[in-house]
């Protein structure tokens, strides 16, 4: 295949990466012509062992930080949006290393070889977005979980973001009472709580009071996945991983997202 059917495809998104990236569409676009215009005197310089989309991102990954100015903090007009004002408060690496993964969705390892780095520097620069988001957005956390082992690791992990666990729900009605008490600005559910009610019924009756993000972590991920109806918009299977927590904390209170719509409880 040619050079221009293997990055065509790639440049849409590619653009929209780089806009977040600088803050500005005019710089992002730049950034993107220039990449292209170093591919046109060194074709070589696109890896084609790789996945064109991941050579792609790479390819403009090295244009961008071999830009000093891409590596400071550099005074920008306001955003006018919730997410671009946090994002332009991260810094060069920890962004992008954040956006790769939570906007443009790559894989760890993915977004890793895309900034050349080695998988335990990149989950450093995944670390240090999330503390930095935390930082601006530090929030009070409503656990719902029936496993104690499970609901400690839990707060354990969102408190190291800096955020504050106000209860860990055992049940739909500990639950419901403790979201009305304390107006969490972020919700941890599982689906199947102690006394057999439903993690999802609990969080319909919360969203019916006000609206909050909502991450759900289950070994029945399944049983969200059906297709048939409004399904959530993080959700995290079981048995879960430290940075995919993490990862999905920042993302939620990143972009400040509400819950999905009310979801029936499956039968």
């Amino acid at each position: 295949m040619t050079i221009t059917s293997l990055i065509s495809p790639q440049l849409p998104l590619l653009r929209r990466y780089a806009r977040a990236l600088s803050g500005s569409q005019a710089s992002g676009d730049n950034h993107v012509v220039a990449m292209l215009e170093s591919l046109l005197a060194d074709p070589s310089s696109f890896d084609r062992s790789l996945d064109p989309r991941v050579a792609a991102y790479r390819l403009f990954s090295r244009i961008w930080n071999a830009n000093p100015m891409n590596q400071v903090e550099v005074s920008t007009p306001p955003a006018s949006g919730v997410a671009e004002r946090r994002l332009e408060a991260i810094t060069p690496a920890a962004r992008q290393a954040f956006l790769l993964t939570a906007v443009e969705g790559f894989s760890p390892k993915d977004a890793a070889s895309i900034l050349d780095a080695d998988a335990e520097s990149f989950s450093d620069m995944l670390d240090e977005a999330a503390r930095q988001i935390g930082e601006q957005v530090a929030s009070r956390v409503l656990v719902i979980e029936d496993e104690p082992i499970i609901a400690m690791d839990l707060e354990t992990l969102v408190e190291s973001l800096g955020h504050t666990v106000v209860g860990n729900a055992r049940t739909r009605d500990e639950a419901v009472s403790m979201a009305r008490k304390h107006r969490p600005g972020l919700v941890l559910a599982d689906i199947r709580l102690a006394d057999g009610s439903s993690g999802l019924d609990a969080v319909n009756d919360i969203l019916a009071s006000f609206e909050v993000p909502v991450i759900f972590i289950t070994a029945y991920p399944e049983s969200l996945l059906t297709g048939e109806r409004p399904e959530p918009t993080f959700l995290i299977a079981k048995p879960f991983r430290e940075e995919t927590v993490k990862a999905v904390v920042s993302q939620a209170l990143f972009f400040d997202a509400s819950a999905s719509p009310a979801m029936k409880r499956t039968a």
